[in-house]
């Protein structure tokens, strides 16, 4: 039998250990989580945006992309920050359903205010992604897409332009920039693209866009088009949003890469150069940590450490520009969870909103399995969007169930364990589960890019299939 002082000592150690690891239930898959690495209060880049890099590699255009806050120095306020991308978040979301709507409902026009954000919500200081780009000989930076069509830069002679650390493309500068006319399929693509028509008039007939969003941000300009480099690939004839007047705060990018399936995304414009594929692998927020947009489908660029699993993307005859994937099922330490909703209704991926949103049923099914695992942690108040929270202010790690997305045909998105938690104070005292629900139970559900990270996604939209693998990101 053992001794009163063994029993004693045992419980000290047993003690220790829940002081530095964390209480947490015995049965499921679970991944360590060093909080220590998520305080964002450590964090500062003097990062130039110009010191992005690209290659080309058998055949594939790789750019490298980054979190936009490496770029934005010293933070004075991290929780501000953090309550900010939220705030921002909800808007996307709002804008994206209220837009959803209307395109479902088959009416033609929509006011202003519903339009789905160009900006991706950057207005304030959302977590989104950017890659280097050359316009009409011009280097430049730009926000990732999956949401938008037009891609756009801020122009000469600027209206109202916001501050941005690269020179403003000035297109009488550029002996390839060539202004599009009204009657052109370009102008009458806008319609199709944004939700707005071609503005014409004056100006000799150039087609004029407006793009607006529900906060009150936009990009107004004229449509034109010039050589894009992509990498060493040159893009000839490229059409994009010169944009005059432009109000919001983008992240100090010189516009927008629009990713989306209209004839006026990137996409479309280079299928005959790659292919209609590109695949991102989204880097997580850490200082100098980048990841990689590659254009064109050579396998053999990728760098992922499990195999491809494919979906189908969905078609959606009033949604066409979005992709929408079958989400059929989540686990949770390797749980299944039950919910109606599952198999159901589409469920659009999207680079520019950050939060998943799922369907009240999903997400009450995967919360309730979570804090089952989850248990013995102090809880804490909801923080913004976020429901689930917990203090974890005595706890250097913790044991965090893993989190798995299933889709039709038998694919899989495994959520990299710095997505399934968001971090609510700057110093990771506080985290919260970072899903959130949707109000109803018929809205479209959303993958954000914070459940994206270090997952090589590749759209193929010739074959109209999506997959996923895991890679730890890294441009080089």
């Amino acid at each position: 039998m053992a001794s009163c002082s063994s029993l004693v000592l045992v419980a000290v150690i047993l003690l220790l250990s829940t002081n530095t690891r964390g209480v947490f239930s015995s049965y499921g898959e679970k991944e360590v989580l060093s909080l220590k690495k998520l305080q964002w209060s450590q964090r500062s880049s003097k990062t130039s945006f110009l010191s992005q890099k690209s290659r080309t590699e058998n055949g594939a255009t790789i750019l490298e992309m980054r979190h936009r806050d490496c770029f934005s120095g010293i933070i004075s306020d991290w929780n501000q920050r953090l309550q900010n991308w939220l705030q921002a978040d909800r808007i996307r979301v709002k804008s994206i359903q209220a837009q959803i709507k209307i395109l479902a409902s088959g009416k033609t026009e929509a006011h202003s205010q519903t339009r789905i954000p160009i900006a991706s919500g950057v207005n304030l200081h959302t977590l989104n992604y950017i890659v280097p780009v050359t316009v009409g000989g011009r280097n430049m930076t730009v926000i990732v897409d999956t949401g938008s069509d037009l891609t756009w830069v801020q122009c000469q002679p600027c209206k109202l332009c916001y501050n941005q650390p690269e020179p403003i493309f000035d297109p009488s500068l550029s002996s390839s920039y060539h202004s599009i006319p009204c009657k052109s399929s370009a102008c009458q693509s806008l319609q199709f693209a944004t939700g707005n028509s071609g503005l014409c008039g004056g100006d000799a007939g150039t087609c004029k866009y407006d793009v607006s969003y529900g906060d009150g941000s936009y990009t107004r300009g004229v449509l034109g088009s010039d050589r894009l480099i992509l990498g060493t690939i040159p893009v000839e004839n490229f059409v994009f949003g010169c944009g005059r007047n432009n109000r919001g705060l983008f992240g100090a990018a010189s516009g927008l890469m629009g990713l989306g399936r209209s004839d006026l995304s990137l996409i479309s414009q280079t299928s005959d150069v790659f292919g209609g594929v590109f695949s991102y692998c989204l880097p997580t927020t850490d200082v100098g940590s980048s990841g990689s947009l590659i254009l064109g489908g050579d396998a053999s660029v990728y760098k992922n450490s499990t195999p491809f699993s494919y979906t189908r993307m969905v078609p959606n005859p009033q949604l066409v520009t979005f992709y929408f994937l079958n989400l059929t099922g989540i686990t949770v330490g390797g749980v299944a969870t039950q919910a109606p909703s599952f198999g159901k209704a589409g469920i659009l991926i999207d680079s520019g909103t950050v939060i998943t949103r799922l369907p009240p049923s999903i997400y009450e099914a995967v919360k309730t399995e979570f804090l089952k695992q989850f248990s013995g942690y102090p809880t804490a108040p909801s923080f913004s969007i976020l429901d689930t929270c917990f203090n974890l202010s005595s706890y250097d790690e913790v044991d965090v169930p893993t989190v798995k997305m299933q889709f039709e045909g038998d694919a899989e998105l495994t959520v990299d364990v710095t997505g399934i938690v968001y971090i609510a104070k700057s110093d990771a005292s506080q985290v919260c589960l970072a899903l959130a629900s949707l109000t109803f139970e018929d809205e479209i559900g959303i993958i954000g890019n914070y459940q994206q990270k270090n997952t090589r996604v590749i759209y193929d939209t010739k074959e109209s299939k999506l997959g996923f693998a895991k890679e730890s990101c890294s441009f080089y």
